[in-house]
């Protein structure tokens, strides 16, 4: 099988990147009959988060097409099998994604771990790339906040800009987000 489609989507929060991204998959599942996936990677935490998760259940109930939701809030390779090559999957979010693969094991942050932590992440993606037609991911554009004084703040982001490179390196689109207006880096047309 031909390696899958991956399209890269960031922004700010709140941008419009996941309605970005939804309106992207619907457009592939149309072309090709897929089969819309949305791998969630929140976790219901705190009010917020719970509103957030809400909102994007609610949308993509809204919808005329028929999104079928796996919750996935760590290890996401291990799901691989559930996909298959006629798959359209979203991938909503890496940095949720990334703050629960660093914050659910009681550990200091040393470098050995960081670079496990990254691995876990991109090697998940890649399998489940592997099993899909498209795979759109979603991530968040943290490096145009303030990083603080805080070296976990600054690990985290530098954690995440790394991670934001190999994907941007490996997809065949790359798109940035900035109040609901999608801007493309990289690859063919919106």
């Amino acid at each position: 099988m031909a390696t899958a489609s991956l399209i890269f989507i960031t922004g700010g929060v709140r941008s419009g990147k996941s309605s970005f991204a939804e309106k992207i998959a619907l457009e592939k599942a149309m072309e090709t009959g897929g089969q819309l996936n949305y791998l969630a990677t929140g976790v219901d935490s705190d009010k917020e988060m719970r509103e957030r998760i809400a909102k994007h259940q609610s949308d993509r109930e809204a919808g005329t097409f028929r999104w079928r939701t796996i919750e996935k809030s760590q290890t996401i390779g291990e799901i691989e099998d559930f996909f298959n090559d006629d798959d359209i999957i979203l991938l909503d979010c890496v940095t949720t994604l990334l703050n629960n693969e660093l914050f659910s094991a009681n550990q200091k942050w040393d470098q050995s771990f960081l670079v496990q932590v990254m691995g876990t992440i991109m090697t998940g993606i890649k399998e489940i790339r592997d099993r899909a037609k498209v795979l759109i991911v979603v991530s968040n554009e943290v490096f145009h906040e303030s990083m603080g004084q805080s070296d976990l703040v600054f690990t985290y982001g530098r954690i995440l800009g790394k991670i934001h490179q190999q994907l941007v390196k490996a997809a065949d689109q790359a798109f940035w987000v900035e109040a609901g207006i999608p801007f493309k880096m990289k690859g063919g047309s919106i």
